[in-house]
């Protein structure tokens, strides 16, 4: 899950624009366990990943050449040096008077003032993002880093001023001819996408000292209860009973105990965590009301429609798209359902699958040690191109990834850009399958950053959209050598339950979340929901999403405390989208795959230069057309019908 990292959109951002989403590419939040199953095919050993040896165990990542430390010099002289150029930045616009005016000429004076305001922007931009994933880096992995904690909310507050600098330009842009411009400019041209975003954003705003006082109010509203949401949740401890005998774990781990082995502790630590958010339930509650609260205000302020729209405009993505993929995501429920189903009749249940049932391993169960996990994803990549398991090879060897599960640190797991082509990697290898596609997925978005290394940062500024494209690439990519190299039904319906169990997240959990946030937000308009509100909606949603796929009466009513997405409004679709269109483009590579490869870098490299359906064009892709949808559903819904083959062969 994400935390805020600074408090300001950045220049040139839609109305809503999230910095989070600039800096970070986060996975929908993973199994996290020490104890759980592993790949078959894979070398198995008996044990949990703690008792791995020091070869065996995930690493820790480095971050020595980013900065010393937070008392290092070169840090806080970038530090410094990026907030003299906020300051600066600020000053260059009240300079150039770059703000809402009345219709005028593209003179030279304006083509100069653009030009200008572009440079300033990218270099801060440039400067600013080391030390954003710098310390958000520290953060995420030891909550209570007091330190750290302090220099981060620091630097979201000085950099506050950037949120109103971005619609101030906006509205400047508006009054001006953008043809003429991106003509008379080189700069403009290379930023066109961009500028016509801006312009086209402007009438959907506030006034200039209204932006302004939203941006600077954000550390202390909205993103205060987020952090509040992300201090609680990572320090929270769960105690699993198990035959009377008591285990107090960290958070993430009992939720990670969803893919033990062992159904007892897999149910001990699902009621364990029900009584754990019990007793969190109100400050969380609090902290989704206010922020919540806070940006269905300023939105009817800025004059959307509904609090939906600002993330429509941000991933770049139209109604008329999100609408034909749910369209398409509904029609493939019964699918998912019968996947459950039949899951839930291998585990020995009749009826509906039990939610701490969800995860649970099926066929073959062990344990992957991280050098035989960085082996399979090195051998799928390289089956794609030279260049891909080359970034692979130079994560592992440079230490780009946190993989070790430890107190403290946060659930989930993203990949954040330092700067150029370097990225950094956060997650929690628990030794499952699972793990080893959460590995491939966020490698994926390093080699993204990679594609988007030439860019400037205004370019390469992603929409979630479309940022998970490289990502969920390479999950399928992992899949299906996996699949390949299956020697038996045994293995293949593991790896299959591995494949359907992220399917069904993605597809029908993050439905469940949409349909919940859509109540939120509608009734966070006229009043306050209250824990009992929240947990009814909550159930209410997964009922519609996963049917009689799910046990009714053994649902998860604090998934909304569970998951931070809900403070990044309406986070969660763009990862359906991303696996669907990850899907299609997987299937036009083994259609053709020397003219895919030709193709696929450049496409990574423009994501941020253009919306989703010019992009989507560029393969043959209508994604307004529900076909589009279907047709990657499709694919799934063979899966299942597979499973169901090999799981009514394994229980006659």
């Amino acid at each position: 899950m994400l935390v805020a990292i600074v408090a300001a959109a950045l220049v040139l951002a839609p109305p809503s624009f999230d910095f989070r989403r600039w800096l970070l590419h986060s996975r929908v939040v993973r199994r996290l366990s020490a104890n759980v199953r592993s790949a078959p095919g894979a070398r198995r050993r008996p044990g949990t990943v703690e008792g791995m040896t020091a070869t065996q165990a995930p690493p820790r990542w480095d971050l020595d050449p980013i900065f010393a430390g937070l008392e290092d010099r070169g840090f806080n002289n970038a530090l410094e040096g990026v907030y003299a150029r906020v300051d600066r930045l600020v000053a260059l616009y009240d300079e150039l008077d770059i703000r809402a005016r009345e219709p005028g000429p593209v003179d030279a004076a304006a083509v100069t003032a653009l030009e200008s305001v572009l440079d300033a922007t990218n270099e801060l931009q440039s400067e600013l993002r080391p030390i954003a994933t710098y310390l958000y880096a520290l953060v995420s992995t030891d909550s209570r880093d007091d330190v750290a904690a302090s220099r981060h909310v620091e630097l979201q507050t000085r950099a506050a001023p950037l949120a109103a600098l971005g619609k101030r330009l906006g509205a400047w842009l508006a009054s001006l001819d953008v043809d003429a411009l991106i003509a008379r400019s080189p700069a403009a041209a290379e930023h066109e996408f961009a500028l016509r975003k801006a312009a086209e954003n402007a009438e959907l705003q506030m006034s200039e000292y209204e932006e302004s006082l939203a941006g600077e109010l954000a550390p202390s509203g909205s993103l205060a209860w987020q952090r509040l949401h992300g201090e609680i949740s990572s320090q929270l401890t769960v105690v699993i009973d198990v035959g009377g005998k008591q285990e107090q774990v960290p958070m993430a781990q009992a939720r990670g105990l969803a893919t033990h082995p062992d159904a007892s502790r897999r149910r001990a630590a699902y009621e364990g965590e029900l009584d754990a958010w019990a007793t969190v339930a109100v400050p969380l509650a609090a902290a989704l009301n206010g922020a919540k609260g806070e940006l269905g205000v300023l939105n009817r302020r800025r004059g959307f429609a509904d609090d939906l729209e600002p993330a429509l405009r941000a991933n770049n993505v139209d109604r008329a798209t999100l609408d034909a993929m749910t369209d398409a995501v509904v029609a493939s429920l019964p699918a998912f359902r019968r996947y459950l189903r039949a899951k839930a009749k291998l585990l020995g249940h009749s009826g509906g699958l039990p939610w701490w049932d969800l995860f649970a391993p099926v066929g073959r169960a062990g344990t992957i040690d991280w050098p035989d996990a960085t082996a399979q994803v090195r051998e799928a990549f390289a089956g794609f191109s030279p260049d891909l398991v080359g970034l692979a090879n130079r994560a592992f060897t440079e230490q780009w990834v946190d993989a070790e599960t430890r107190a403290g640190k946060q659930g989930g797991a993203y990949c954040a850009g330092v700067g150029g082509d370097v990225s950094r990697i956060m997650m929690n290898f628990d030794g499952s399958q699972d793990s080893v596609s959460t590995l491939a997925h966020e490698l994926g978005h390093a080699f993204h950053n990679v594609t988007l290394a030439e860019r400037t940062p205004l370019q390469r500024r992603l929409p979630m959209a479309l940022a998970e494209t490289a990502s969920i690439f390479c999950e399928t990519l992992l899949f299906e050598h996996a699949a390949a190299g299956a020697d038996d039904d045994a293995e293949r319906l593991a790896l299959l339950d591995v494949h359907l169990v992220g399917a069904t997240q993605t597809v029908v959990d993050i439905h469940s979340r949409f349909l919940f946030e859509t109540e939120l937000c509608a009734r966070r308009r006229r009043t306050t929901l209250s824990v009992a509100d929240m947990k009814a909606a909550m159930l209410d949603a997964q009922d519609a999403a996963y049917g009689d796929g799910l046990d009714p009466d053994a649902r998860h009513e604090y998934m909304w405390a569970v998951k931070g997405h809900y403070f990044t409004p309406f986070y969660n679709w763009p990862y359906t989208f991303g696996l669907l269109f990850g899907i299609g483009l997987y299937a036009r590579y083994v259609d053709d795959p020397e003219a895919f490869r030709s193709g696929y870098d450049d496409l990574l490299s423009t994501v941020g230069m253009a919306d989703a359906s010019s992009l989507a064009a560029r393969f043959g892709f209508d994604i307004r057309d529900r076909a589009f949808w279907a047709d990657s559903l499709v694919v799934v819904e063979r899966h299942v019908d597979d499973y169901e083959r090999l799981a009514k062969a394994a229980t006659a």
